[in-house]
């Protein structure tokens, strides 16, 4: 998430319906407490009951400082069943909840990994499946295909159409951008100021729709990864019209600039003025930042979380402006989640080339303060920087490939290198194309690397088709439309129609990519040895205990390889398949190695 601006719009609430958070919970559950937050007119002021139910207990009713809200406590025993608890008030007012029973086998979800690449798509700019619901009376932002930061009308069926053309590409998981309610007046498209924390847009398609992308997308061997926002929510949520507590804002509810000095979040010298201005602060005025320091919210979020992973099934979180948020709440809300779900794996935006700040935050690290994170991956926020610096600037001592070989020569930081998520680009930053000056043969050579190297891949829609934001970096044009999603467009990456011939190659290139990721194991989990740039060649091996495949990428003319450096690897191959190619390459005592290209060989 980056910065943004939008007009404030408040909605009107002048009637108060009874909101219960969470909607519904789960027997069977890790941890055994619940807690309710229950929003409606003085509903503090009553005396709650829970009729008995075996298994449950209420331990506690409360209000903070506003008599709009209660939160019930519970326990739920290890032997409750599913069924619907009854809340009676003395006030004469009631209401059911619902406890379900989990699915099969949920507690052991396998979350993604290094064995997987994931497609990552702008919902509303994808493809818009369902016109119908491009408006909705309820949302305050109509859709206009003609502004720049405006609603396109993509939506969660414009995806699902498009599953048999993601799982044939080779992509294994999929990760939106928020498709949670965001009800603002202007710039709503991104999803991130949220207003509903339990609501799909309807605009997206809805819960439902939600859900069956979930299933639908499992049934084409894909999984998916939410995107959530612990740090903030939109300034039009109802939260900001009647808090649950005078503190639940940082700042008492009033804008405050934030510094983005993110280093003050670990910097043992740091003033606490610096630290103010990063923990506390907004974003923009149209993003309220929480305070996760009040309990109730910590938990309020933390099981939003939960139930967002139970009740859709996903396999991954992605996590916007991670060190933004309470250090100390995300600590708690990290290991909670993963206490639930040991298998599953969350990644954190840290975006800073930085490497000992992105590792702080990684699951396994050693750090100095004590802190312990729960999140297995961070975004590899370093290793795209150098990628792109690496291929648009000439070879020399600390230039060209030398930025990328001394950025993963920095994993001796990381607790767990290879979970890290590997990335050219972003739904934030200019189209790695466009970053690459529009050179085909570059933007092969970096998803070359990125299917390559350790880590977890993450892949920016469009990418594959060379879809590209030359000359403006806004962000609405970054998150381009892509071909074929929406009436009136002349290609369709689908079907190849109206696509430029490079536009194919590159689809063709990514898809074979994609696929050998898929064939090779040694490319998904092997070790990796990497030697020092020789000039513009930067030369890496994978290897498991099936197969060995030696990468060579060439971002300058065709030479002729000394191959006497890398017997180590090499280990008496005279023999290799080149998998881009499927030819059969010598490996003698020299290597003819083609032009601006990557070779892919697999050591026999």
């Amino acid at each position: 998430m980056r910065f943004y601006v939008f007009a404030l719009a408040f909605i009107s609430n002048s009637i108060m319906a009874m909101d219960i958070a969470p909607m519904h919970w789960w027997v069977g559950m890790k941890n055994p407490e619940l807690q309710l937050m229950v929003h409606e007119h003085q509903v503090g002021k009553a005396k709650w009951h829970l009729q008995p139910y075996h298994g449950v207990e209420l331990k506690q009713q409360y209000s903070l400082d506003n008599p709009n809200y209660v939160f019930l406590n519970l326990t739920l025993g290890a032997d409750t069943q599913p069924g619907k608890l009854t809340f009676i008030s003395n006030a004469n007012h009631s209401f059911d909840f619902e406890l379900k029973a989990r699915k099969k086998d949920s507690a052991q979800r396998r979350g993604f990994d290094s064995n997987d690449v994931v497609y990552l798509i702008n919902p509303d700019r994808f493809a818009n499946g369902d016109t119908g619901n491009d408006n909705h009376p309820q949302m305050q932002e109509q859709s206009d295909r003609n502004a720049r930061d405006g609603r396109r009308g993509g939506d969660i069926q414009g995806i699902i159409d498009r599953l048999d053309y993601l799982q044939s590409m080779g992509f294994t998981q999929l990760w939106l951008t928020p498709a949670r309610e965001n009800n603002m007046s202007q710039g709503s498209y991104h999803g991130y100021a949220m207003t509903d924390l339990y609501r799909i847009d309807p605009r997206m398609g809805g819960n439902e729709q939600y859900l069956q992308l979930v299933n639908d997308a499992k049934e084409h061997g894909l999984g998916v990864i939410m995107d959530m926002v612990p740090n903030h929510i939109g300034a039009n949520h109802p939260w900001m019209q009647d808090k649950p507590s005078k503190d639940w804002i940082n700042n008492g509810g009033e804008f405050v600039s934030n510094n983005h000095r993110r280093q003050t979040v670990m910097d043992p010298h740091a003033s606490e003025y610096d630290r103010y201005h990063f923990n506390d602060a907004w974003f923009v005025p149209a993003m309220p930042d929480l305070n996760q320091r009040v309990p109730e919210l910590s938990t309020y979020l933390i099981q939003n979380s939960i139930w967002w992973v139970e009740e859709a099934g996903l396999s991954g979180i992605r996590i916007d402006t991670n060190s933004y948020s309470d250090k100390t709440f995300m600590a708690r809300w990290s290991h909670a989640v993963m206490a639930e779900y040991p298998n599953f794996n969350m990644v954190g935006e840290e975006w800073t080339e930085n490497a000992g700040i992105v590792a702080y935050w990684q699951q396994g690290k050693l750090n100095q303060d004590g802190f312990k994170s729960g999140i297995k991956s961070m975004m590899d926020f370093p290793l795209q920087g150098a990628l792109v610096r690496a291929l648009n600037e000439p070879a020399g001592w600390h230039t060209g490939w030398v930025r990328v070989y001394q950025s993963l020569g920095n994993d001796f930081m990381y607790a767990n290198p290879h979970s890290l998520l590997v990335f050219a680009d972003n739904h934030d930053m200019s189209r790695v194309h466009s970053q690459l000056g529009q050179t085909v043969w570059k933007t092969k050579l970096a998803m070359a690397f990125i299917l390559t190297t350790r880590g977890i891949p993450q892949v920016y829609y469009g990418t594959e088709i060379l879809l590209d934001n030359t000359p403006s970096n806004e962000h609405g044009d970054i998150r381009i439309e892509f071909p074929g999603g929406f009436v009136g467009h002349t290609q369709d990456a689908l079907t190849g129609a109206g696509l430029q011939p490079q536009q194919l190659q590159m689809q063709d290139y990514m898809r074979t990519l994609l696929q050998l990721r898929k064939q090779h194991s040694a490319l998904r989990t092997g070790t990796l040895t990497h030697f020092a740039p020789d000039q513009d060649l930067y030369i890496y091996h994978r290897a498991d205990q099936s197969e060995r495949i030696l990468v060579i990428l060439n971002k300058g003319p065709a030479r002729s390889l000394d191959l006497a450096p890398y017997k180590e690897v090499l280990n008496g191959a005279k023999v290799a398949k080149e998998l881009l190619t499927n030819q059969s390459m010598s490996l003698s005592n020299t290597l003819n190695v083609p032009a601006e290209q990557a070779l892919i060989l697999q050591l026999q």
